[in-house]
């Protein structure tokens, strides 16, 4: 096995499952009726409109590009888990609209929001600009060809599943701050979890093809890494300008821009490169967003159970 690394996350992952059955969206129907505010609505509905397209994107790259390429079967074996990953994603966030928009027409707004909503059009085209920019290549054959997929990889990480995610998780754990939707919030530390699995894999790839090829990655590439991310950044601050147009109390649009910036330094760290900005996360309620051991107060179970138990169990040892 050449990539042992690989094969253990894929373990890691099959021993990491979680079923969106499990998730109770009662309580949020009761906060959406009775507790949420116009603003609250808005960002709710914007939230809504994102996660109905932004897992089907990211869905469509793993399969027409990332398994085309990466071709090791220990990750090609990955891939194929974090593909059911995503679909569970997808299934997660339209049983989510059924909860939340009970009404069709609502829900058809919802699905279109990449034709109506510019803010969320805007988000997909910088993602499709990406995923189509190596659309085209059957094979890596040169350097030139490697260099594109690994920034399609990079754009993929850092910026979709690292920073358009991430974004989209502060404001659902922001609303879980007030005590609102938590079977949103519940669901989103799986959602969380294996997202930041799906990073770490891919961040994982990057670092294995620039010790294999260390040409690949020179400073040209990083320099267009980086105007990627200050893309990203962009395009999500004006998503940000919309979802808290109605303003928020304890959510600013400064404070979000200064999470951005955070977020997008933890990546650029990540993919090798140098933080720009120096930003600090400015939001305390995100000390709560990896919650893998512990069950929060509102929360009616442990979300980072294992599924299995692996080698013998015994009960009669000393502690």
């Amino acid at each position: 096995m050449r990539y042992p690394q690989f094969y253990e996350m894929y373990r890691d992952a099959i021993r990491n499952t979680w079923t969106v059955e499990e998730v109770d969206f009662a309580p949020d129907v009761q906060d959406l009726a009775l507790k949420l505010g116009p603003a609250e609505k808005h960002l709710v509905q914007r939230l809504v409109a994102f996660f109905a397209t932004g897992d089907s994107i990211v869905a469509n790259n793993l399969v027409l590009n990332l398994y085309r390429h990466i071709n090791a079967p220990e990750a090609r074996m990955y891939l194929s888990r974090q593909l059911f990953e995503e679909a569970l994603h997808v299934q997660f966030y339209l049983t989510l609209l059924d909860a939340y928009l009970p009404d069709p027409a609502e829900r058809a707004r919802a699905f279109a929001a990449v034709e109506n909503i510019p803010s969320i059009r805007a988000k997909a085209e910088f993602c499709f600009r990406w995923i189509d920019s190596i659309h085209a290549l059957e094979r890596l054959e040169t350097p030139a060809d490697r260099r594109r997929f690994l920034l399609n990889l990079a754009c993929f990480a850092a910026c979709i599943e690292g920073l358009f995610f991430f974004a989209a998780f502060a404001y659902v754990y922001y609303l879980r701050s007030r005590g609102l939707l938590h079977g949103l919030a519940s669901g989103t530390n799986w959602v969380f979890r294996d997202e930041s699995a799906h990073m770490a894999f891919a961040m994982a790839v990057l670092k294995t093809a620039r010790e294999e090829e260390p040409t690949l990655c020179d400073a040209a590439w990083a320099a267009d890494v980086d105007r990627m991310l200050d893309e990203a950044v962009a395009v999500e601050y004006a998503f940000a300008e919309d979802v808290l147009s109605g303003g928020m109390a304890g959510l600013s649009l400064k404070d979000m821009r200064e999470y951005l910036d955070y977020v997008a330094d933890q990546r650029r760290v990540q993919l090798g490169l140098k933080a720009k900005t120096g930003a600090k996360n400015p939001f305390p309620f995100m000390d709560l967003q990896d919650v893998q051991e512990l069950t929060n107060f509102f929360e009616r179970r442990v979300s980072a159970y294992q599924v299995g138990v692996e080698g013998e169990v015994a009960f009669d040892e000393a502690f």
